[in-house]
């Protein structure tokens, strides 16, 4: 051997990119998009304008400012934009748009260092943040193409015990139905899951458990009422933020045992909002809170080495 190269791990490096996966989160999120601005046009176009770029340009002024080199053209900005104006109603203000991107991206992200150095998703958090400075963000609005003035949602209409009048099923899967702009059609999101999970760019396990989760526990809490624990599943911000937020690479854990205890969590906590707390909506609470606790649950489901002691 002529030449010994030291270096620090890791000794295999894939080919995958910070750019590469956020491109492919970014590629998974168009059929949702496209749904977005098909069921409640133009306005929501604009929404997801306003939020990628006070997003980008609030990144690109925050590294300008503190003098660090520029991170936009790994495209988490963009992502964190896009998400943020998915779980946005088509009603939201525009300056409310902008506050909640800037919050997202310059206090969450990259006050702690940006990627890799946020405590919690930035996109739920900001949802999290308008949610409480800006109440009326917390209900829905009624697609264009819905010959209706109601805009209360599937999970309002739940919590009210309206169950006669909920859209059918159908509906739920098309997203003719009352919410979020970016929530209402599962199979644009369901579209999305199956490419993230070819592409491998997350596993199946923190979805899954959290949907399932919500759903037997619906069924507990409703008394086995089947219709209530699909609707609660197909209803709200559920599928969205179980795909695109709770799989977070930085911020759940990224043990085995501790992604099914993150993804446990999120289902009961969302479940038990829903169900007994003053919301009718509790997935953005649930991501926010568990991860916070994400830090432990990966302490708590390491593998002892054999031999080794306990840390």
């Amino acid at each position: 051997m002529e030449k010994l190269i030291v270096s620090s791990s890791p000794h295999i490096r894939a080919g995958l990119t910070t750019r590469r996966i956020m491109l492919d989160v970014v590629l998974a999120l168009l059929p949702a998009t496209v749904a977005a601005v098909v069921l409640f046009g133009w306005r929501a176009a604009v929404i997801i304008a306003a939020c990628v770029a006070a997003s980008v340009g609030t990144e690109y002024l925050f590294n300008l400012i503190v003098r660090k080199p520029q991170t936009v053209g790994d495209l988490s900005a963009v992502v964190t934009g896009l998400l943020l104006a998915l779980n946005m109603p088509a009603t939201v203000n525009m300056y409310q748009c902008v506050i909640g991107s800037v919050f997202a991206i310059a206090v969450v992200k990259c006050l702690f260092g940006g990627l890799g150095c946020n405590f919690a998703n930035p996109a739920i958090t900001g949802r999290v943040f308008m949610l409480i400075a800006f109440s009326e963000i917390g209900g829905g609005a009624a697609p264009i193409v819905v010959d209706t003035v109601a805009s209360a949602t599937p999970l309002e209409r739940i919590k009210a015990g309206a169950t006669d009048q909920l859209p059918s099923l159908v509906h739920m899967l098309i997203g003719t139905r009352g919410g979020a702009i970016g929530e209402t059609c599962a199979i644009a999101l369901l579209i999305g899951f199956a490419y993230l999970v070819i592409r491998k760019i997350i596993h199946w396990q923190i979805p899954v458990v959290f949907v399932g989760t919500v759903f037997v526990l619906s069924l507990l809490f409703s008394g086995f009422d089947f219709t209530v624990a699909l609707y609660e599943v197909l209803g709200g911000g559920l599928l969205i933020g179980a795909i695109f937020m709770a799989t977070d690479y930085v911020t759940c854990p990224i043990t085995l045992g501790g992604k099914l205890l993150f993804a446990f969590g999120c289902g009961l906590i969302t479940a038990m909002i829903r169900f007994f707390g003053a919301y009718p909506e509790g997935v953005s609470f649930s991501i926010l809170l568990m991860n916070i606790l994400s830090p432990y649950l990966e302490k708590w489901t390491f593998k002892k080495p054999l031999g080794g002691a306990k840390a």
